[in-house]
């Protein structure tokens, strides 16, 4: 049996069903869930859009994330949105509601586990040759693995298998040590610090699903433009 710190801090070890060989643990059905929840949510607010004057509140809420999202792609990359907004835009969309959600009783943010911040450091790692490939044409991109010299190929490769470990290490590490500073401190106080330090915590949480994004897009903005600045 997993102790109780060690499911507040690892949604992993709380296994919610169990049928045979089946399981789901906290991870697992937390993702299905915020996933769901973003799917039901947009097709709520996108299925009746108003350009009148009085638009709903729910639909100037999403053009204002939108619009925002689509101006950090555009300063970071230098280059238009529309190719990029909707892989970096659900990243942090993800990443931000599965960590702001850590205020609803009993839920365990899924990426307080290595398991997903590891898959969603893989899909980065996944799109920068995509888009780097449908930018540039495939021996336009591959040459950057040669760039300066054909010496530093292996060099190269070793980046980006690392930088996508750091990514996911990254935030792992981040929503793990907030999980761990909260439960510790709620054993001396519980009632008088869970407040803030929810606060403190929804705060990081959206910090980290913007600088995660925001990695994601400067790892594929130096895929798409390098051959660019080269000519």
């Amino acid at each position: 049996m997993a102790s109780d710190l060690e499911k507040i801090l690892n949604p992993d070890t709380i296994v919610l069903f169990q049928w045979g060989t089946i399981t789901l643990n906290a991870t697992i059905v937390f993702t299905w869930a915020i996933a769901t929840f973003l799917v039901v949510v947009s097709w709520f607010v996108t299925r009746k859009l108003s350009v009148k004057p009085k638009i709903p509140p729910l639909q100037s809420l999403l053009e204002i994330i939108v619009e925002g999202i689509a101006n950090q792609i555009r300063e970071v990359s230098q280059q238009e949105s529309q190719e990029y907004i909707g892989f970096v835009g659900t990243l942090f969309l993800f990443i931000a509601v599965s960590n702001t959600l850590a205020i609803v009783p009993f839920y365990q943010p899924p990426t307080g586990s290595l398991s997903t911040t590891t898959a969603l450091a893989l899909c980065v790692f996944v799109a920068v040759p995509f888009f780097g490939i449908m930018k540039r044409g495939a021996i336009g991109y591959l040459k950057n693995y040669i760039q300066p010299t054909p010496f530093m190929l292996p060099f190269n490769i070793i980046g980006e298998f690392s930088r996508t470990l750091a990514l996911a290490v990254r935030l792992f590490g981040n929503i793990m040590s907030g999980s761990m500073l909260a439960a510790i401190l709620l054993s001396f106080v519980p009632f008088f610090v869970p407040i803030p330090i929810q606060a403190l915590g929804l705060l990081i949480g959206v910090i980290q699903a913007y600088v995660f994004a925001m990695l994601a897009m400067v790892y594929i903005a130096s895929a798409t433009t390098t051959h660019q600045q080269n000519r």
